[in-house]
C-alpha cells in the first residue's frame, strides 16, 4: 500500500523540520513507513484489534515500561520481556519506529525523531486502509475506550462512543466503561449502539439469578465463513473498581461457561472462533491452554504491545494469543485462510500508529474538534512546566505518577502517599508544559476523591501485600493485572517470588523502620469503597503544579528487589 507521493513529502517535511538531516542514515527511518502499512491481504477472514484507548482521542506520546516482571511459568515470555531483550526476541532492531513503538529504548530521542503515536484520526485512516484491501473485515475494541481522558469523564463517555461509531467498531467487550455506572453502559449500548455495535461479554451475569446480562457471543459471516466473536470482559471489575457502580452484575473468570459458549458456537456452525478479551495476557495464556475449540484470543487490559503472537497448546489444538497496546497506538490484524471447514493458516500484524506517517482522516477529525471545542480552554490551561520526561508505565513506579505522590504529600501534609498502579496515562518529553489535559490523562475516573488517613504500619503493610499478590500471584486466574502501588515517602524491599505476607520487608520512614503498632498519616486517592469523598486529586494536583510552577526532574521512589536477578523483565 506505502505512502503516496504527497504524503511521502509530509513526512521528509516533519524530518526536516526535526532537526534530521535529509542526507543522513536517521532520515532512512521515515521512508521505512512505506514497509510498515503494506500488508497484503491474505486468506478469507479478517479481523482489526484495537485495545485499551483509554480515551486518547488525539496522538500521544507513550514510553512503554523498562520493568514488566514474570513470575513462575511466565518468566522469559511475553509479555514479560523489556528493552533488547523484547526485540532480540521477536526479531526488532534497535534505533528503528518499530522500536521506538514497542520499548522504551532511547525514548526521548526516537519521540523527537518519530513523533507522538495514535489518535483517531490517524488510526482511522489505518483501519479504512486495511479494510479497503480485506472485504468484510470486522473492526474489534477490547474495551477500557470510554475513561481515560477529561473529555471521556466530562461528556460521560459520550465523546469516545461517537469517536467509535465514526471509526467503525463492529463488536465491543469492557472493563473500565463500568466504572460509567451500569445505567449508563446499558443506556450506550441499548441507545447508541443498536443495529451498529455489538456488546458482548459472556462473563457478566446478573447476580439474583445468573442471567445473561449482554449477549455472549455473535455469530458473523464473512466471505462465505460463519466466525464467532465470544467476549469476555474484565474478570475482577467489582475488585478492582468500585462495587457500587455495578451492584447487580457479576463478573469472574468464568472458564466453564467459556468453554460451553466456544462449543455452542461451533455447533451453530462456526468455523472460526476468537475471543475479544479483557483479561490481561497472562490470564489469557493460561485461559488458552485449558479451553479446547478458540482460534485466538485478542486480549488487552495489560497493555502489553505483542508484535507476535504467542502459540498455545491445549488439548483441543491451538490457539494463538495477541495483545494490542494501548492508547490506540497500535492496530492489530489478523488474517485467517479457511478452507474445507477448517482454519488452515494465518498471518498477523501488529501496526504501530504513527501520527506523522498517516494523514489524519478528515471526518474523525473533524469530529474531535467539534468534541474537543466547548472544552479547549480548560484542557489547554498550563499549569507548570516538567524539566524531565513525565511517564507512568512500569510494574512499581513512574515519574508522573511520583509528582502525584509528592503533590499528595505536599498538600495534605501526610507522611506517606500511595496512588493506585494504573497503567493508563499519557507520557511528557522534556521541556514541555504540563497541561490540565495531560494531568487529566492522569487521574480522570468517576471516583477520583483524595483521601488522608490514620493508618497503622501493620495497616500498610497488609495493602502492599495485598497489591503485591494482585501482580505477582505465580498463578494468573489470581493476578488482576496494573502495577505495584506508587509509594511516596516511605522506603520498602519487595521479595516478589516470595509468598503472601512474606513479600514486603525492611519499611521505612526517614531511615526509620516503620512500627507495625504506629499510625502514620497516609494520602491516596481512587478509594473503592462506597461512601467516600474527598478533593477530586487533579485539583490537589493541580494547585500543586501552579505553586512551584516547574516540576525537576523526579527521583523514584522504588523498592529494593531482591531474588529477582536476571530476570528479562527488568533493565539491567
Amino acid at each position: 500500500m506505502g505512502l503516496n507521493r504527497r504524503e511521502f513529502i509530509q513526512v521528509m517535511g516533519i524530518a526536516a523540520a526535526g532537526g534530521m538531516l535529509l542526507d543522513a542514515k536517521g532520515a532512512l527511518a521515515a521512508p521505512s513507513a512505506a514497509k510498515l502499512y503494506d500488508v497484503p491481504r491474505f486468506g478469507n477472514v479478517h479481523l482489526l484489534h484495537f485495545t485499551d484507548c483509554h480515551a486518547q482521542l488525539k496522538p500521544i506520546y507513550f514510553r512503554e515500561p523498562n520493568v514488566n516482571l514474570g513470575i513462575g511459568d511466565a518468566i522469559g515470555r511475553m509479555p514479560h520481556l523489556v528493552g533488547e531483550k523484547l526485540l532480540k526476541q521477536v526479531g526488532l532492531k534497535p534505533n528503528t519506529p518499530e522500536a521506538y513503538a514497542f520499548s522504551y529504548l532511547n525514548f526521548e530521542k526516537a519521540a523527537q525523531t518519530y513523533g507522538k503515536v495514535g489518535g483517531f484520526a490517524h488510526l482511522s485512516t489505518l483501519v479504512k486502509r486495511m479494510k479497503a484491501g480485506r472485504p468484510g473485515a470486522l473492526l474489534l475494541d477490547g474495551g477500557d475506550t470510554w475513561q481515560g481522558s477529561a473529555t471521556a469523564l466530562w461528556t460521560n463517555g459520550q465523546d469516545m462512543v461517537d469517536a467509535c461509531l465514526e471509526l467503525g467498531v463492529d463488536v465491543m467487550t469492557a472493563h473500565w466503561e463500568m466504572t460509567l455506572g451500569d445505567k449508563r453502559v446499558k443506556e450506550i449500548v441499548e441507545k447508541d449502539f443498536k443495529g451498529k455495535v455489538d456488546f458482548v461479554a459472556q462473563n457478566i451475569k446478573t447476580t439474583d439469578f445468573g442471567d445473561p446480562v449482554f449477549p455472549p457471543y455473535v455469530l458473523k459471516e464473512m466471505n462465505g465463513v460463519q466466525i464467532a466473536i465470544i467476549g469476555q470482559a474484565f474478570p475482577y471489575t467489582p475488585i478492582a473498581n468500585p462495587r457500587y457502580l455495578v451492584p447487580e452484575w457479576s463478573f469472574g473468570i468464568q472458564e466453564e461457561n467459556m468453554q460451553a459458549m466456544v462449543d455452542e458456537a461451533r455447533s451453530k456452525g462456526a468455523k472460526v472462533v476468537v475471543v475479544l478479551s479483557h483479561n490481561g495476557m497472562d490470564v489469557d495464556l493460561k485461559m488458552a491452554s485449558r479451553v479446547r475449540g478458540i482460534d485466538a484470543i485478542m486480549g488487552g487490559h495489560t497493555h502489553d504491545g505483542i508484535p507476535a503472537p504467542v502459540i498455545v497448546s491445549n488439548p483441543g489444538g491451538k490457539t494463538l494469543v495477541t495483545n494490542a497496546g494501548s492508547n490506540s497506538k497500535f492496530l492489530g490484524v489478523l488474517d485467517f485462510d479457511v478452507r474445507g471447514g477448517k482454519v488452515q493458516g494465518y498471518k498477523y500484524r501488529l501496526l504501530p500508529v504513527f501520527s506523522n506517517f498517516l494523514p489524519a482522516d478528515k471526518n474523525m477529525d473533524a469530529l474531535i474538534t467539534k468534541i474537543r471545542a466547548p472544552y479547549e480552554s480548560k484542557l489547554n490551561e498550563k499549569l507548570a512546566m516538567t524539566e524531565g520526561t513525565l511517564y507512568r508505565r512500569g510494574n512499581f513506579n513512574g515519574t508522573f505518577d511520583q509528582l502525584i505522590v509528592d503533590a499528595l504529600m505536599d498538600v495534605k501534609g501526610a507522611d506517606i502517599a500511595f496512588s493506585p498502579g494504573f497503567r493508563w496515562g499519557t507520557s511528557l518529553l522534556p521541556d514541555s508544559p504540563i497541561l490540565m489535559e495531560h494531568l487529566m490523562d492522569q487521574t480522570a475516573t468517576t471516583y477520583s476523591y483524595t483521601t488522608l488517613s490514620d493508618m497503622s504500619g501493620e495497616t500498610i503493610k497488609t495493602i502492599l501485600e495485598d497489591v503485591a499478590d494482585n501482580l505477582f500471584n505465580p498463578d494468573p486466574y489470581y493476578q488482576q493485572g496494573g502495577d505495584m502501588v506508587r509509594v511516596g515517602g516511605m522506603s520498602y524491599t519487595i521479595a516478589p517470588k516470595e509468598k503472601m505476607g512474606a513479600r514486603i520487608q525492611d519499611m521505612r520512614l526517614d531511615g526509620k523502620l516503620i512500627d507495625a503498632s504506629k499510625t502514620y498519616k497516609v494520602a491516596g486517592w481512587a478509594p473503592v469503597a462506597e461512601g467516600a469523598s474527598g478533593e477530586p486529586v487533579w485539583d490537589v494536583v493541580a494547585q500543586w503544579l501552579r505553586t512551584n510552577k516547574t516540576v525537576t526532574p523526579r527521583k523514584l521512589n522504588t523498592p529494593r528487589i531482591i531474588g529477582m536477578d536476571g530476570n528479562p523483565g527488568i533493565a539491567s
